[in-house]
């Protein structure tokens, strides 16, 4: 939790690794997830590096697992769930593991090849027997068909033709061929056989009901079975060519009877011992793919483990005598002794006699940034780095985001029934987040709400709070302490029986302040609008004021870690002075007219006295002189005016200290840094022989961006002095005027919480209160379906859309208005060589 202040520092180190302990050195790194390692060969062509064989060996070790899988998968065989990871083999394992992954693909390889062969015999059986069957069947046609007499017309000139076919098929004088051909070729095919007979070629055809299986894929495909009659041999070699063309198989099939019914026996005979064959063959082929299944999950792990470590040793670079990989990374300062440990164990494992080292790099780099982060954190941390990943050692607004984003978020919502209902769909994902962390889903909307489970715990306990503040539970009042408000018999006849009646504080005052949270009898109450309308409105104003001045305040904590003098100086004492001096005014104004004003106050303290806060704000901005009107009086105490025009002169004179301060104050520095250096340049003459070629010490300036060491920044890097004059003219025009619009802003937690309330009342009354009232014998039905009505609205509307709503909003007053006051974002994460990463972000491209 500490590094979620601020980043954590981090080390530009120098590995000096024995090549014999750099794989086993590696391997540990990746495991702990601290390291990032920099490419020191950016300039070598990718296929020209050291470890480019080992690579190219793993990418063929994920080919062959690749294939394994795809028949694991292919046979259905279920592939068993483990978060056990296996660490990475070491060198000698993985001659074993090559060895194992090449005999588990050559078996089954072969279990495929013979699979297939058997299949393809199995197929060339069964299509012989439905050949012999139909074929049966044509030849009884075409007998019947000879000894049928003929007819007149033109069906007795077809028959007739067919009988002459038919007697000369039985003579013996006509040749056939008879096959199968798939059964959406079969049009193309009698059109090609016809055209080439010119209608010589007489074609019967029987359509399989079965469909058959593809030895190769194991689809279903659907055949049809013909018979072709002919004359000639010159036409039997056309016919056959285009039963090669449309991948028709045709089959030698007898012409007697008796001859067919005998080849139809023995292939059935050969087709029940093949059967019986491809069943063993299949039997072993589960136990061997189940088998391989248990270990197929370990294999992927060790074998991604092996090529992510190759491809890190090739950022490494050779020394001159190739003896020792060299290598730079960013690390955690406080995670350098560990890697110094690690580099020594990787030196022990492999009983290397040259000791590895560790050296730290001094640099001006611009270092990434470290968050550590839990899974509660987590959330939160990736909220702030959407608008920007903070620069190195900023100020990180996530740690205070934990408890300011619910907390408006509970603002706007505010409704304990609907809070109650965002707190258990968060405590419902939080109970249950092993198992669908282990269940994998790949749901983009559900992964986004998974992740942001603890940031909507939080939310909906904030609303629970906020809603008991309002007193409003699915838009209805709790009366739990009692009315504080006192009510006589009169008013309170006409509440029960009109219940439509003003709160009057001069008629009907309370005794004491009701315990907690807002009084129920505002539920009844006709003037309810426009008490709430002014408390949300003053309380938003106050919230947002006290939130922006809590920005700025962190700006001079990153001013202060930095050295920044003039920054405070010049930038965040007149920034803080002219927010508070104008708008924390007016949050003193509110406070002030709710303690001084009240109706049991005497006459020139009534509430028809006391002066509109807005217009008295507005009054003072103009310089603008206010008359008193009767006994009352438009100042709230005494010497308000006077008071008035001094905060105005002084925040006004803020404005001209932001816009010239800090450019002078560099301007000045400059200037002294030449002068030294003119002081330098005009000395002796054996000074000036001795410093020749030595490059002039720079002098720290404020002009320099946070994550560099301004004492090391060149000075041809140094930013125009025009520049930065009119950077910073932009920086306070940008300022002023957001005080106010930033202001104005935060009223969107008086507007959204109005609305919600409203929409809730509306949903109530409109849905739920109509069964309610229902008196006739239907009304329990009538309620049921109500009910049901009201529920599906509730959570669609008032808890899904309207709280995305008051996310979004939320999410804004952070980025824009909280955030700019002190947060810059311009740098860039740390991505750690970490195996856990490597192997997630390879299982969601995957899927």
């Amino acid at each position: 939790m500490g590094s979620m202040f601020r980043s954590e520092k981090m080390a530009l180190c120098q590995l000096f690794i024995q090549p014999e302990a750099a794989y086993s050195a590696v391997a540990a790194m990746g495991e702990a997830g601290i390291v990032q390692f920099r490419d020191l060969n950016s300039d070598v062509n990718a296929f020209q590096r050291k470890f480019v064989s080992e690579v190219r060996r793993c990418d063929e070790l994920e080919r062959k697992l690749r294939y394994i899988e795809a028949e694991v998968i292919k046979d259905r065989v279920l592939i068993p769930e483990t978060t056990v990871s296996p660490n990475a083999p070491n060198p000698r394992e993985i001659i074993d593991l090559e060895s194992q992954l090449e005999r588990t693909e050559s078996e089954i390889l072969e279990l495929s090849h013979n699979a297939v062969n058997l299949k393809s015999n199995y197929l060339e059986l069964t299509e012989l027997k439905h050949v012999l069957e139909k074929t049966h069947s044509f030849f009884e046609e075409q007998h019947d068909a000879a000894a049928t007499p003929a007819s007149t017309g033109s069906d007795s000139i077809t028959k007739a033709l067919i009988s002459e076919d038919s007697q000369q098929v039985i003579r013996g004088r006509l040749g056939f061929v008879a096959g199968v051909v798939p059964r959406e070729r079969v049009p193309g095919f009698e059109r090609m056989l016809w055209r080439i007979s010119r209608g010589n070629v007489f074609l019967r055809r029987a359509e399989l009901a079965e469909p058959l299986e593809d030895p190769a894929t194991g689809n279903e495909i659907y055949k049809t079975v013909f018979v072709a009659f002919f004359q000639g041999e010159q036409l039997k070699s056309r016919v056959k060519k285009v039963c090669s063309g449309y991948h028709a198989s045709f089959y030698n099939c007898p012409s007697s009877f008796a001859d067919r019914q005998d080849l139809l026996k023995g292939v059935k005979t050969r087709i029940e011992d093949l059967n019986l064959v491809l069943n063993q063959t299949h039997d072993h082929r589960q136990r061997v793919l189940t088998t391989v299944a248990k270990e197929l999950h370990g294999w992927n792990v060790m074998v991604r483990k092996m090529k992510a470590i190759y491809h890190s040793l090739n950022l490494f670079n050779m020394d001159v005598t190739k003896k020792c990989l060299i290598g730079e990374c960013w690390v955690p300062s406080r995670d350098v002794q560990f890697i110094r440990q690690t580099l020594a164990d990787g030196g022990k494992a492999v009983g290397s006699s040259i000791p590895s080292f560790l050296n730290v790099i001094e640099t001006n780099e611009n270092p990434p940034t470290f968050n550590r982060t839990n899974k509660f954190t987590q959330g939160f941390q990736n909220l702030i780095d959407s608008y920007g990943v903070a620069s190195y050692r900023e100020v990180n607004p996530a740690v205070y985001s934990i408890v300011t984003f619910p907390f408006l978020f509970g603002v706007m919502f505010g409704d304990a029934g609907h809070g109650v209902i965002l707190t258990m769909f968060g405590g419902f994902m939080i109970l249950r987040e092993k198992h669908f962390l282990q269940k994998k889903i790949n749901n983009e909307i559900w992964n986004i709400f998974f992740s942001g489970r603890y940031i909507i715990l939080l939310m909906g306990f904030f609303s629970i709070y906020s809603g008991i503040i309002y007193n409003d539970v699915f838009s209805k009042s709790v009366n739990i302490f009692g009315s504080s408000w006192k009510m006589n018999k009169t008013f309170y006849n006409e509440s029960v029986h009109h219940p439509e009646n003003t709160l009057d504080p001069k008629y009907h005052h309370a005794d004491h302040p009701y315990p907690f949270g807002l009084d129920p009898v505002w539920q009844i109450a006709v003037n309810k609008i426009i008490f709430l309308n002014s408390f949300k409105m003053k309380l938003s104003i106050i919230f947002g004021v006290v939130h922006m001045i809590f920005g700025v305040l962190l700006s001079v904590v990153n001013h202060v870690h930095f050295r920044k003098t003039a920054n405070i100086f010049f930038q965040f004492i007149p920034q803080f002075l002219f927010l508070v001096l104008l708008f924390f005014y007016l949050v003193a104004l509110m406070f002030l007219k709710w303690v001084r004003y009240g109706a049991t106050f005497e006459e020139t303290l009534s509430p028809e006295c006391a002066p509109s806060v807005l217009i008295t704000f507005i009054n003072m901005m103009l310089l603008k002189k206010v008359k008193s009107t009767g006994k009352c009086s438009p100042y709230m105490f005494e010497n308000q005016k006077v008071v008035e025009v001094t905060l105005l002169i002084v925040a006004l004179l803020c404005i001209p200290v932001l816009l010239v301060g800090k450019p002078i104050c560099v301007m000045i520095s400059r200037m002294r840094q030449k002068r030294r250096q003119y002081v330098i340049n005009n000395g002796d003459l054996n000074q000036e022989i001795e410093l020749q070629g030595r490059e002039p010490i720079p002098v720290p300036t404020e002009d320099v961006e946070l994550q560099y060491h301004p004492e090391e920044q060149p000075e041809e890097e140094q930013e125009a002095m025009s520049e930065i004059v009119i950077h910073q003219a932009i920086e306070t025009i940008e300022y002023i005027l957001s005080t106010v619009s930033h202001t104005a802003s935060y009223l969107r937690l008086w507007a959204l919480s109005l609305a919600h309330a409203q929409l809730s009342e509306v949903l109530w009354t409109m849905v739920l209160r109509k069964g309610l009232d229902l008196n006739s014998n239907f009304g329990p039905i009538a309620l049921y379906f109500t009910f049901a009505a009201w529920s599906v609205f509730t959570i669609a509307i008032l808890v899904m859309m309207e709280g995305l709503s008051a996310f979004l909003h939320t999410l804004r007053l952070h980025w824009v208005e909280f955030m700019s006051k002190f947060y810059v974002g311009t740098g860039y994460p740390f991505q750690p060589f970490s195996f856990k990463n490597i192997l997630e972000n390879e299982e969601t491209v995957e899927e």
